[in-house]
């Protein structure tokens, strides 16, 4: 319809119609009427003419509300149509995809960026169904959520807020999707409206990211291992070596002081050097167990565990106490590892920060896993503590029971100081 029809058709709701004179004038007209129409009735066929021109009036009256009616019906129907284009135009301008389905599931919109990211043009789209646009293992799914969406009553929600949602484009090419979804309409007539976007690009790049954190935690796990392989050989070197040295010189030093003279000077400055022996054998038994406790690999995770504890009350002189089961289970090397130097970390951390007067060690086993707990009734912490760039033990530890699959967990204790929790599968993957 052009510009000049659109100026020459004008609403009665728009024109000089509505004025409070001319629907006065109009009342007066029609009350006219009526009255000619009831005298026309009572006099009927002695008066003809007046008949005649009740009846041409009447037709007249009746037209011109045909005429009027029509023009209304004529102009909603255009501004129907133009609410439709306007409609169709902001939908169209949208950059995310927007599909409309009814209650069977078939397409009655299909905007232009759906026509992009589906790669089918709308004439194809519209009056099927979409399950053409569903990956056949999701359609049945997709239909069941539908229909649960429909009972719940809620007008929208988003889609996929677990698991990432897939579409499928018109040559069968499968990619992950954003929705989200909304209802109208009665029961018995609903419409479905899906508004979704192609996340490729986001999920590679999420992939992506995943994957270098996967590389770089097995990474850190490798420097660990070696770091604790190499540990371990300096530790049994010390242990064996430097220790049956310092012993046999010990010996020596007792064989000497039996033969030396007697001079008082002489047996002083033996005996200070039997006690620097001593000091240096108690010092290499330190550093060795420091470096990697060898009952850890022959006696196990539980009589290491209460040998460290048992260490670090009488260094640290806080009271300390640890409980285990009467029978824990056998782990790897690698969990038990794990799991003793997040205990000597944490014991570490309340004898350096802490201010603690007492220390609680618990470790036990269930469902799979073996759990270990340390608390103190120190000062606390700050939740800003955990990301600073120092606190490089805490996060090694986190990393380290990451890479074996278990979940660690750092919190204010009910004794006012710090609890630390952490759970390792016995057979991690």
């Amino acid at each position: 319809m052009g510009a000049n029809q659109e100026r020459a058709l004008i609403s009665v709701k728009g024109s000089l119609l509505r004025h409070p004179a001319a629907l006065a004038g109009a009342g007066a007209a029609l009350a006219a009427l009526l009255g000619l129409n009831a005298v026309a009735f009572v006099r009927g066929l002695d008066s003809p003419w007046l008949l005649g021109a009740v009846i041409l009036a009447d037709m007249l009256v009746i037209g011109a509300g045909i005429i009027v009616g029509a023009r209304e019906v004529l102009l909603a129907s255009h501004r129907s149509e133009a609410s439709d284009a306007r409609l169709e135009a902001i939908v169209d301008s949208a950059m995310d995809a927007i599909i409309t389905v009814d209650a069977a599931q078939n397409i009655v919109m299909f905007n232009v960026a759906a026509e992009q990211i589906f790669r089918c043009p709308r004439r194809e789209a519209i009056g099927g169904s979409l399950d053409r646009f569903i990956p056949a293992r999701f359609r049945s799914a997709h239909r069941h959520h539908v229909e649960h969406f429909a009972r719940t009553g809620v007008t929208s929600r988003r889609m996929g807020d677990i698991t990432t949602l897939w579409g499928q484009r018109k040559d069968g090419e499968e990619f992950p999707i954003e929705a989200s979804i909304s209802q109208a309409g009665p029961p018995d007539n609903r419409y479905y409206t899906v508004i979704l976007r192609d996340i490729t690009r986001r999920k590679q790049g999420e992939d992506a990211l995943l994957q270098s954190q996967r590389e770089l935690r097995e990474l850190s796990a490798r420097v660990l291992e070696a770091r604790e392989e190499e540990k371990t050989r300096i530790a049994r070197e010390l242990h064996d070596e430097l220790g049956q040295l310092l012993t046999a010189l010990k010996m020596d030093l007792g064989w000497l002081r039996e033969r030396a003279p007697v001079a008082a000077d002489i047996q002083s400055r033996m005996k200070e050097m039997g006690e620097l022996l001593d000091r240096t054998v108690s010092s290499t038994r330190r550093i060795s167990a420091d470096l990697r406790p060898l009952m850890l690999d022959d006696l196990g995770l539980a009589d290491a565990a209460g040998w460290l504890v048992d260490d670090f009350a009488k260094r640290s002189g806080v009271a300390c106490s640890i409980e285990l089961p009467a029978e824990l289970p056998e782990v790897s090397k690698a969990v038990g590892t794990a799991l003793y130097r997040s205990l000597q970390e944490s014991l570490t951390n309340i004898a350096r920060h802490a201010g603690a007067k007492h220390a609680w060690v618990v470790i036990g086993a269930g469902h799979g896993s073996i759990h270990l707990e340390v608390e103190d009734d120190g000062r606390g912490f700050a939740p800003e503590d955990l990301a600073k760039s120092r606190s490089l033990g805490l996060k090694g530890m986190r990393e380290r029971i990451a890479f074996l699959g278990g979940s660690l967990e750092v919190a204010r204790a009910p004794r006012g100081g710090t609890r630390l929790k952490l759970s390792v599968p016995l057979q991690p993957s």
